[in-house]
C-alpha cells in the first residue's frame, strides 16, 4: 500500500502498511474524512514522522488523541497551530520547563521546533472526529503506533521515551529499558498536575543530561 510518509519511516514501516488491519484502518479513515469533519488535516496525519525521520529521532513523547477542536491539531502530540490558545496541558508543560531549565514560557504552543530537533511527538491515535474525543480509537491506530514504538526500541540505541500518564506508560511497556532511557510521571493535564503528579519531574533536564552523556546535542526546549 502506498502511504504518503517520510521516506526513512516508509522503509522501516512498509511491512506494517501491508497488513490487513492497516488496510482496514486506511479505509475507515478515508471514509471518516469524506463524511465528517476530522482532525488533523489529512496532509498532517503523519506530520510527526515528516518532521522527525527515523534516523534523527532521539526523544519520543507519547500523547493520546489529537485535539478535536477546529484549528488546533497538526499532527504533533500536545502541539497546536500558531495563534491558537495554548491548551491547559501544554501550559503545564511549559511551566515545568521554566521551573526545570529557567526558560521563558513561549508565546506559541506550536512545538514544531522540538520535532525538528529529533523529538517524535506521537499520538496513540493519529486522527479524531471533530468534537468527539476518542472517536477513532480501536480502529487500528493503536496497533500501528505500537509497531512504531517497537521499531524504535528494537533498532535504535539511547532514545529517551517520555511517558506521561497511565495510557502512555502502558504504551511503553515493550520498550527495552536496557537500551533506552524511559522517564515516567503523571500526565500534565490540570487534573493530574494539581494533585502533584506532574510538576517537579525534571524530565527536560534529565533528557538533556542523558543525551549529552551519549555525545548527542541536547534539545532546546
Amino acid at each position: 500500500m502506498d502511504v504518503s510518509i517520510e521516506q526513512n519511516w516508509k522503509l522501516k514501516l512498509n511491512d506494517e502498511f501491508e497488513k490487513p488491519y492497516f488496510k482496514e484502518l486506511v479505509s475507515f479513515v478515508k471514509n471518516e474524512y469524506k463524511t465528517n469533519d476530522c482532525f488533523p488535516k489529512a496532509e498532517n496525519i503523519f506530520n510527526a514522522f515528516e518532521l522527525s525521520p527515523f534516523d534523527k529521532t532521539k526523544v519520543v513523547i507519547i500523547g493520546q488523541d489529537p485535539y478535536h477542536g477546529y484549528g488546533q491539531a497538526h499532527g504533533l502530540c500536545f502541539s497546536v497551530q500558531p495563534g491558537v490558545k495554548i491548551p491547559p496541558s501544554l501550559v503545564n508543560i511549559f511551566r515545568e520547563i521554566k521551573d526545570d531549565l529557567g526558560k521563558a514560557v513561549p508565546e506559541t504552543g506550536n512545538l514544531k521546533r522540538w520535532a525538528e530537533q529529533g523529538v517524535l511527538m506521537l499520538n496513540t491515535t493519529l486522527t479524531v472526529r471533530s468534537a468527539q474525543a476518542g472517536s477513532h480509537q480501536g480502529k487500528g491506530w493503536e496497533k500501528f503506533t505500537d509497531a512504531v514504538i517497537q521499531k524504535i526500541s528494537n533498532e535504535k540505541e539511547g532514545v529517551v521515551f517520555l511517558l506521561w500518564g497511565g495510557p502512555a506508560k502502558k504504551k511503553g511497556a515493550k520498550i527495552d529499558t536496557s537500551r533506552h532511557l524511559v522517564l515516567t510521571s503523571g500526565h500534565p493535564s490540570p487534573l493530574a498536575a494539581n494533585r502533584g503528579y506532574w510538576f517537579g519531574n525534571k524530565h527536560f533536564s534529565k533528557t538533556n543530561e542523558y543525551l549529552v552523556s551519549r555525545g548527542q546535542e541536547p534539545i532546546d526546549w
